[in-house]
């Protein structure tokens, strides 16, 4: 009897023996279970990280190697000589573009299509004497004002005396850029205008005396008529309104920070002033 009880005791502790070896194996098995669980969870996390970078307008820019600037033909902020743009916003922008590490491309857009350009990345910015209205900054993104300007009435010289007054112009015909800060102006006065698709032609449509006047920026205008100018028999006399020029960026574009720290560097090294200077709008520019 005592033989039995210990061989059923003996057989009790093998199968004992036996579970406590299949246990580890399992607990072994899970670990690795609960790790490729726990992976997953991490992977999104480290995209997310990466996304800003590739959603960066910046980036985008520095992988193409070029800044492409929309722009019209408007001294002396853009103009063309011996087949370079330049001018102020020309220079600056191009300063803009190394500061990057990029080159600066120039291409003349219709400037009532701005916004369609700049959101369609056939450019990737709009510097060009740009005045910051409502309509604008709601569909861009701008930095702060670089310069100061005024929408003027320009007539032919020897009938600038009767045109001194708002009240005085309300009879003649005009020529405007369409979409610019001067079609606005004339829109706010009731005024008679046809559309151009430049200011510079604006300016031709007076000078031949098919308009009666037209209405420019205060910059273009001391730049390109008066004596020793492209238009020595035009003048300039009312002014409609004050304004600020200001560049534009794709809205929430990360290039509105790198524009804004180029300015303020560019300003305290005196480029900014150096380059007013070229083109005579010193006394217009704001500073950093």
């Amino acid at each position: 009897m005592k033989k039995m009880l210990a061989m059923m005791m003996a057989a009790a502790m093998l199968l004992a023996l036996c579970a406590c070896g299949n246990a580890a194996p399992a607990a072994t098995e899970s670990a690795p279970a609960e790790s490729a669980a726990e992976a997953p969870a991490e992977a999104p996390a480290e995209a997310a990280a990466a996304e800003p970078a590739a959603d960066s307008d910046l980036a985008y820019i520095q992988g193409k190697g070029s800044l492409v600037v929309g722009i019209t033909d408007f001294a002396p902020m853009d103009f063309q000589e011996n087949g370079e743009w330049i001018g102020f916003d020309a220079d600056m922008a191009k300063a803009f573009a190394e500061s990057i590490g990029v080159k600066a491309e120039f291409v003349e857009i219709n400037w009532d299509n701005k916004e369609l350009e700049l959101d369609g990345k056939s450019i990737d910015c709009v510097w060009n004497g740009m005045t910051l209205t409502d309509a604008v900054k709601a569909a861009m993104s701008c930095p702060a004002a670089y310069c100061n300007n005024a929408q003027v009435v320009v007539v032919k010289a020897e009938a600038a005396e009767q045109y001194q007054s708002a009240e005085s112009i309300q009879s003649l015909s005009f020529a405007v850029e369409a979409g610019s800060a001067g079609q606005e102006a004339a829109d706010a006065a009731g005024l008679n205008y046809i559309e151009c698709d430049t200011q510079a032609k604006a300016l031709m449509e007076v000078a031949a005396g098919t308009s009666d006047a037209c209405i420019i920026d205060l910059l273009m205008a001391g730049a390109m008529i008066g004596e020793g100018t492209s238009y020595p028999d035009l003048a300039y006399t009312v002014s409609l309104t004050s304004e600020e020029y200001g560049v534009g960026f794709r809205k929430g574009s990360d290039l509105v920070d790198a524009y804004t720290a180029f300015y303020k560097a560019a300003w305290d090294a005196g480029t900014v002033m150096q380059i007013a200077e070229t083109y005579g709008v010193q006394e217009s520019i704001i500073g950093a």
